[in-house]
């Protein structure tokens, strides 16, 4: 992989990086106002830059091979540096004075199933330009450019989970986070228990879309029932008059905002995974984001005898479970699991840890 002084023949003014991300529970509710419980993983996205002295910006993706150059004029065409432009420009509207800049972008987050690839990117080009010039950005308004950067800029209406994640979580600790009022503290898991990701090798070809049209279908929900978003829904027989799918959409958001402040409860990780197993069983019914391999995967994990609970994670529509496991089990389960899809016609594979 290419480093910045292969691309540039310079070394770096500054350097900075951010991680991926894995929501534990509390799905499709971050746009809702709701709870969250996202924990960060180890895989981190870098981003390096130098002033140039040109009249371009120079943007360079290693894992892409590719390399675009702009100006703050108009965004480039390519969609992986509309994630990078929007972060310029939104910190340029927020007073910085930026230079045109040479833009080295190293990732081993992986992309495209559901572990924050874009809020790492954001917020590390953030954490860069706040290193290189000095700016006054604190780590919770950098998580709101970087939101701001992926609605405006890449066309994603995401609420704030991803980017307050890789902003703020750490690897030993889930995020409890209250997306309205952006309240928040750190959760511990239970001892002797980690985090298992797999990816189901199903490409998430309607996250994008399906994704807004749930939050269209939730906002529906919200104004029917007179009230500013799902948040305010305090339960779920106060879904009765809405139309069936609505009433379905609605519900699992109440109901997951529960299982949120449930988990922050909980004393043993069994606990904790019986709510994790049944937020799946309500994205799969009632949201209806899950696809019979994610579906297949999770029981496979949920059946291991060394996993306390499993879900799909990130949108849905394919991508990524996680499982919450005994922490000494960790290898066995992932290569029992995965075995054992393969033999269903399944291609997945470990993301989180990551493979040596």
């Amino acid at each position: 992989m290419s480093r910045f002084e292969d691309i540039y023949g310079h070394a770096p003014e500054a350097e900075a990086s951010a991680p991926g991300r894995v929501n534990l529970l509390g799905e499709h509710t971050d746009y809702n106002g709701g709870f969250v419980l996202p924990i960060a993983i180890a895989q981190q996205t870098r981003v390096a830059m130098r002033r140039n002295g040109q009249a371009q910006f120079s943007l360079h993706a290693a894992e892409l091979g590719q390399s675009v150059r702009f100006t703050l004029a108009q965004p480039p065409a390519e969609h992986f540096a509309s994630y990078v432009f929007g972060c310029l420009a939104l910190a340029r509207e927020h007073g910085a004075q930026i230079p045109p800049l040479d833009i080295h972008v190293a990732s081993e987050v992986p992309i495209g199933v559901g572990l924050s690839s874009s809020a790492a990117l954001e917020v590390s080009t953030l954490r860069c330009l706040r290193e290189l010039l000095g700016l006054p950005l604190d780590d919770v308004l950098i998580a709101q450019l970087a939101q701001r950067a992926e609605i405006e800029y890449a066309g994603v209406r995401c609420g704030i989970m991803d980017q307050m994640a890789s902003s703020l979580a750490d690897t030993s600790r889930a995020l409890l986070l209250d997306t309205r009022s952006l309240e928040r503290r750190f959760v511990s898991l239970a001892p002797g228990s980690a985090v298992l990701v797999l990816d189901s090798g199903i490409a998430r070809s309607l996250a994008a879309s399906g994704y807004n049209q749930r939050r269209a279908e939730c906002e529906q929900a919200a104004a029917l029932l007179g009230v500013a978003s799902l948040r305010d829904v305090a339960e779920v027989a106060q879904l009765g008059a809405l139309p069936e799918l609505l009433r379905r959409r609605a519900r699992h958001v109440v109901t997951e905002n529960a299982r949120v402040l449930q988990a922050v409860d909980c004393t043993t990780a069994a606990a904790f995974g019986a709510l994790m197993n049944a937020s799946h069983a309500s994205l799969r019914d009632d949201y209806e984001v899950s696809t019979a391999g994610l579906d297949t995967l999770v029981a496979l994990l949920q059946a291991q005898p060394g996993v306390f609970g499993a879900r799909l994670t990130g949108a849905g529509f394919g991508g990524a479970c996680v499982a919450l496991c005994e922490a000494d089990a960790l290898a066995s389960v992932a290569q029992a699991v995965l075995a054992a899809y393969r033999l269903t016609g399944g291609a997945g594979r470990q993301l989180v840890p990551a493979e040596a």
